[in-house]
């Protein structure tokens, strides 16, 4: 950086940038008017629409780009060489398709119709996909835009990957890594523009991800329903049975009970639990916004490492015999539940699960079968924070907010990161600019147009930051 800073060319093309932000705006609202819902198939016409129109932005930019097809919905695939093979190179992943814009009725304005609104930070632009992640996804190509119109071309190399299935959990994305692995595993390092920031003026790398195992258990008792008037008090009734073993799963402190659950969870290091204290973060505000009062989870811990750096089991859903309106007195045949395990470290989620079902069966009486269904399991993440990527990141976040940037975890899951590290070989940076407050997945979805600026500015940034180096 501090060649191009000598030269002037990085204060130029951050001066373009701003002043091209009326255009980049309009170019979002084109993106975001096609409804590429990927969970509904009405709408998979309108996500290979959003797929054409990524692949035309980077056609138009000098890059070779493709749709290519899945089993699914359409990937784009496109690569710049930059100045050549000996310049970095960075995998940009991104995702066109969003999730679906019910309940229509809650939008302020049609979920496709974007609409640029004042708010407490300034200006936003409200739509399904604003913030998750079709905005994310144009501040990068906004970047590569500025390096090539006003900097002479890209400094590194480039390869992007725009998927049109993450909101349905990707289930074609590692098929397609495979095949695709000698073009993809030459990067030395995955950028993803998908995750928040801490605040709109605290810059942020996300360095941990929690994995999640997935699975619905069913209970098989009685033949049939049974008349509670008639077997009721002789014959096992499945939901109450269920409804014992599940409350067992915690103890009295939040603790979870299954045996070897705990087995390869680490330790917060102290350096970081320091930084994560002084965030100094309200939890009563937090979960005051939802509602809620009192604390959950495990006892003692402090809410961000019981967020980002602990697992959990958690009851999604419960069902089973007569759930229609009045009366009708019956002893179900059998009963339903989701459980969900968010993961972290080196946790084995079919470990987890395995253990799970020891759990569960260590409890039935001789006449009741217990059934599983695993939906999906992936590990947790922990990205290296001493690799020359995340400094590189780190220095070009203070330069752009002039302050210091912090290292967060995410409670949530990505596993892509993960299908990158295992397939490719690569480790992830990831760089979001999104804000808790986006709505991301709820009505009246936004972000932040001064976000946006952040974005496009800090992608220029890195890019020169990594091709200086």
């Amino acid at each position: 950086m501090n060649d191009l800073l000598l030269t002037g060319k990085l204060d130029a093309l951050l001066s373009h940038a701003d002043a091209a932000m009326g255009d980049a705006e309009a170019r979002l609202c084109d993106f975001l008017r096609i409804p590429s819902i990927s969970a509904q198939p009405a709408h998979a016409a309108d996500c290979v629409r959003a797929g054409e129109w990524a692949r035309d932005q980077l056609r138009g930019l000098g890059f070779t780009a493709d749709l290519k097809q899945t089993r699914g919905h359409p990937c784009v695939l496109a690569h710049h060489p930059g100045p050549g093979p000996n310049a970095p190179h960075l995998l940009f992943y991104g995702h066109y398709d969003v999730q679906p814009a019910d309940p229509v009725d809650l939008w302020t304005n049609p979920p496709f119709e974007p609409t640029r609104t004042d708010g407490p930070n300034g200006p936003h632009i409200v739509a399904r996909g604003a913030t998750d992640d079709k905005g994310q996804v144009v501040s990068w190509i906004e970047a590569f835009r500025a390096w090539t119109e006003h900097g002479g071309g890209l400094p590194v190399q480039v390869t992007c990957l725009i998927e049109g299935e993450e909101e349905v959990g990707s289930l074609n994305l590692d098929p397609f890594l495979e095949e695709n692995r000698d073009a993809l595993s030459r990067a030395d390092i995955a950028v993803i523009s998908d995750t928040p920031m801490w605040n709109i003026d605290t810059p942020s790398i996300t360095t941990r991800l929690r994995g999640m195992a997935y699975v619905e258990l069913a209970l098989h008792a009685s033949r049939r329903d049974l008349h509670s008037g008639m077997y009721g008090g002789v014959a096992r009734n499945p939901l109450t049975l269920l409804a014992s073993i599940l409350g067992q799963i915690h103890d009295a402190d939040g603790h979870v009970t299954i045996p070897g659950f705990y087995e390869g969870v680490p330790e917060v290091s102290p350096a970081q639990l320091a930084e994560w204290e002084g965030l100094h973060f309200d939890e009563a505000a937090f979960l005051g916004d939802i509602g809620l009062s009192v604390t959950a989870g495990e006892r003692n811990l402090p809410a961000l490492v019981r967020l980002w750096a602990r697992p959990t089991a958690e009851l999604n859903g419960i069902w089973g015999g007569y759930m229609g309106a009045g009366a009708k007195t019956v002893i179900p045949t059998s009963a339903h539940a989701k459980i969900s395990f968010r993961l972290v470290g080196d946790q084995d989620p079919e470990a987890v699960v395995a253990a799970f079902e020891r759990f569960v069966r260590a409890r039935l009486p001789a006449d009741v079968r217990a059934d599983f269904q695993l939906f999906g399991a992936s590990p947790g993440i922990e990205v290296p924070t001493d690799s020359a990527y995340v400094r590189a990141a780190r220095a070009v976040l203070e330069a752009e907010y002039g302050s210091k940037s912090i290292l967060m975890g995410c409670g949530g899951s990505i596993p892509v990161v993960g299908s990158f590290r295992r397939l490719l070989g690569i480790d992830s940076l990831l760089l979001g600019f999104g804000l808790d407050d986006d709505q991301a997945h709820s009505p009246d979805e936004k972000f932040e147009l001064t976000c946006f600026r952040h974005a496009i500015r800090s992608h220029i940034r890195l890019m020169g930051e990594l091709g200086a180096a």
